[in-house]
């Protein structure tokens, strides 16, 4: 695979086109492109390609496959013996599900005979953009080529100007070297040097003809490739141009259409278009699209002409029906848009039937970052499903308004949702829109820790489920009521979190399945049993990443973090937590809390710099939220911390709040954790708290051997050493030391030497030989390569760019180099590095 990035302009399809036509028989060249419309087709690249192959992956496309379906279509499409040229051009403008075909395609992109060409435009990559996580995830080394493409040079420009009177460095310093604007600049043939590309393109045109440029007025509306009968009904009778504007170089054929030789000259065209010819060319579209006869509808095409023609009738019937197509092949984003494109024009609807998109909006926001949004938009329906009496629609919507709000950490609003649902449809005949208010508040109990309540709702949710033959409810209801018992050490919940799983997955509720994931990680980490933990994490994220669940991939990646910490893989907890906290913002504030805090504990731990702020921005969160799993996770990692730092009296204030939590709520994880740490600030109570896992009930009762083989046993080094780290027998604090060196936990060890010493040892190893020669300050590969830009001199952003990653991520990256180097500054690192020989 080989990624080719650069601005607009920058010769990123021209260097593909000279390459595909340096290939030789029988290399097979599969090209497509995706568009710039102002909602992306879903698919949109794939559909093309499949009319060139058709065979299998015609066949999944036209069922409406998901996005891994379709990505193993497409490589065995690409199994057969001769090599194929895979490209698919700007791919910034790709919706998810392309995003996840292209993802998946890469993972594998190893076992067929191809090269798969990729370009974007780094320029329009904001924070937020999903083109970015999915760059984070590729692959690394032989097999992903990341390729930047820059201006020509000053010789270059002088070359391509030799018959010009334009002066060769003044163009290259207006165009900066970019080859679409010096060769529009040069194709203007004028003495002026255009101002913008703009300027160069109209020049260009303005040597057609009337029917030419009338032509190019028609193709500029049409954001991708214009079959020819679409371009006789945009042409006027302009038709015979085509050769003229072919020539000229403004357009280019294409196997059974045309298209503008770059996006930026179709732009400078439709600029110039006046309101009433824009809409004039949008509504021939529009015609044009909706009595072509050959093959399905494209209703995202005709949705965007719809919008361009300011046809209300046509964007309400195309609109929603694209935002259907756009769910069912992974693609919320582009359906919530669709859907907010068709409320733009739902003014003058009926209320009941506008009713019916707000909802709809709203249940598609629950799968993408717009939840806020998606809360108005419920809002307004349930007000109008109010004012109608409509009972059924009123409760339901109130329910998934309440599922936003929990998503969101705004948990009492979520109860007060729920409880307002089901005095509503309690009012109604039971069925299936009661049982999932109970099945949802029931899961809102979770959340606060109520886990007697929660069985409570659960079970009346099972009940009313089995009786309305309702799956949904069901898959819910199994799902919170086997975490609650899973929790309480009560392994009959693993069983029914996995009928919960099989069931979600027969009958594809696929966020039901990732949510069964998430729980069965979570309740088994609670536990600590990593390694069951470990296993859902696995399936689950491929399971999310198959189906475009973001936010529950995030959720599990947090999972994963935590587990790696536990575990004491700390260089891949660093990796994972960073990678969470680059990623595009979220409404769901779970993922971004637990990377702030494993990451924030492992500094600590380390002895690296800056571990509070982000336990300082943790706690903000865990305060806003204030539900147990955010208040007590954020309590233990602050304890821990302040003990670490020899601050004992400061664990008391951390964990006082907390611990009271716990003791009121049944969380037996938190409990034990808690107490703990308070113990070791010698705040123990005279009674040990209820409920409590074996390893802290040992720790407790003076058994700080048993509680560290416990923790052995379990794969918790970190924890195990901990345990042991305050008795009173040399040979324990030795064999703690010696663990702690070996995870670089300085401050710890540091703990456990002096009180060692305290006891008359003496003779104590220092620590581990570092990992190699190569290496002496243990850094991670990606360090490494951080470290060698930073020598150079380079700032973090131009480290971001240069690694195609978030700054955000090069900021941590930096903070553990200062950390393992004990550097203070930059450039202290990079004498560090040179002194060590670290090869970067």
């Amino acid at each position: 695979m080989v990624l080719v990035r650069g601005e607009a302009g920058i010769g990123k399809t021209a260097l593909l086109r000279e390459f595909c036509g340096a290939q030789s028989r029988p290399t097979r060249i599969l090209w497509s492109s995706c568009d710039p419309l102002f909602t992306p087709r879903p698919l949109g690249p794939l559909l093309d390609l499949a009319r060139v192959t058709s065979g299998e992956l015609q066949e999944r496309l036209d069922a409406g496959a998901r996005p891994h379906d379709v990505a193993l279509a497409l490589l065995r499409e690409l199994e057969m013996p001769a090599p194929s040229v895979l490209v698919i051009e700007d791919i910034h403008w790709a919706d998810e599900a392309t995003l996840d075909v292209v993802r998946l395609l890469a993972g594998r992109i190893e076992s067929v005979p191809t090269v798969f060409l990729v370009t974007y435009r780094d320029d329009e990559l904001h924070r937020t953009h999903p083109l970015r996580l999915v760059l984070g995830e590729l692959p690394s080394g032989e097999v992903v080529t990341r390729m930047e493409l820059t201006g020509l040079s000053r010789d270059a420009v002088a070359v391509l100007a030799e018959a010009s009177t334009i002066d060769a460095d003044e163009l290259h310093t207006r165009s900066g070297g970019n080859p679409f604007f010096v060769t529009e600049a040069l194709a203007a043939e004028t003495e002026r040097i255009p101002a913008t590309v703009r300027d160069a393109v109209l020049a260009r045109a303005a040597r057609l003809s009337s029917a030419g440029r009338r032509l190019l007025d028609g193709v500029s509306v049409v954001p991708q490739r214009v079959e020819v009968w679409l371009l006789e009904a945009l042409a006027e009778s302009a038709l015979d141009a085509l050769d003229e504007c072919l020539s000229s170089g403004i357009l280019r054929s294409e196997v059974d259409g045309v298209v503008f030789r770059h996006e930026l000259a179709r732009l400078a065209i439709e600029d110039t278009l006046s309101p009433d010819r824009a809409l004039a060319l949008h509504r021939r579209a529009l015609q044009a699209l909706s009595e072509k006869a050959i093959g399905s509808p494209d209703f995202a095409r005709l949705a965007h002409h719809a919008e361009g023609a300011g046809d209300t009738e046509a964007v309400l019937r195309y609109a929603p029906a694209a935002a259907e197509q756009a769910v069912s092949l992974g693609s919320p984003r582009e359906a919530q848009n669709q859907y907010g494109r068709a409320l733009r024009f739902a003014g003058g609807l009926d209320p009941a039937v506008r009713a019916d998109l707000l909802e709809r909006f709203g249940e598609v926001g629950y799968l993408t970052d717009m939840r806020d949004e998606a809360v108005d938009a419920l809002s307004q329906a349930i007000e109008i499903f109010r004012s109608r009496d409509e009972v059924l629609r009123h409760g339901d919507a109130l329910r998934l308004r309440a599922r936003l709000h929990a998503c969101a950490g705004r948990v009492t609003q979520a109860r007060s949702d729920l409880r307002d649902a089901v005095s509503v449809l309690e009012h109604a005949p039971a069925g299936p829109e009661l049982a999932r208010a109970y099945a949802t508040l029931a899961g809102v109990s979770m959340i606060e820790g109520q886990l007697a309540e929660t069985m409570r709702f659960g079970e009346q949710a099972l009940e009313l489920a089995q009786s309305a033959s309702d799956v949904e409810a069901l898959v819910t209801s199994l799902n919170n009521m086997g975490v609650v018992q899973l929790l309480q050490a009560d392994l009959r919940g693993r069983e029914m979190l996995e009928r919960s799983l099989s069931l979600a997955l027969a009958h594809g509720l696929d966020q039901d399945a990732g949510r069964a994931y998430i729980n069965l990680a979570y309740a088994h980490g609670q536990l600590s049993l990593w390694q069951h933990a470990d296993r859902y994490v696995s399936e689950g994220v491929r399971f999310c990443r198959e189906h475009g669940l973001e936010a529950w991939l995030q959720c599990l990646v947090a999972i994963k973090a935590e587990s790696e910490l536990i575990q004491g893989d700390w260089d891949a907890a660093a990796e994972t937590a960073t990678s969470i906290l680059a990623a595009p913002p979220d409404a769901v504030s779970g993922p971004v809390f637990d990377a702030q805090r494993v990451l924030g504990t492992l500094r600590a731990r380390r002895g690296d710099p800056d571990y509070w702020p982000l336990l300082d921005q943790a706690k903000a969160a865990a305060e806003k939220v204030g539900e147990l799993d955010y208040v007590g996770s954020i309590a233990v990692a602050r304890a821990e911390a302040a003990w670490l730092e020899g601050r004992s009296k400061a664990v008391g204030p951390e964990t006082e709040h907390a611990f009271a939590l716990a003791l009121e709520r049944d969380a037996p994880a938190y409990r034990g954790s808690l107490a703990v740490w308070r113990w070791r600030a010698d705040l123990a109570t005279t009674t040990l708290p209820e409920q409590i896992d074996d390893a802290y009930r040992l720790q407790l009762a003076g058994n700080p051997e048993s509680a560290a083989e416990l923790w052995f046993e379990r794969g918790c080094s970190y924890d195990g050493a901990l345990a042991l780290a305050l008795s009173t027998d040399p040979a324990n604090l030795r064999r703690a030391l010696g663990v702690l060196q070996e995870l670089g936990a300085r401050p710890a060890a540091a703990i456990v030497t002096r009180r060692l010493r305290q006891l008359g040892e003496r003779q104590l190893r220092a620590g581990p030989r570092r990992r190699t020669r190569q290496n002496p300050a243990g850094l991670t590969q990606r360090q490494l390569e951080v470290l060698a830009l930073l020598v150079q001199g380079l700032r973090n952003a131009e480290i971001a760019e240069r690694l195609v990653v978030a700054e955000k991520t090069v900021d941590h990256h930096v903070s553990a180099i200062l950390g393992k180097l004990d550097a203070r500054t930059r450039g202290e690192a990079a004498a560090i590095a040179a002194r060590l020989g670290l090869r970067t």
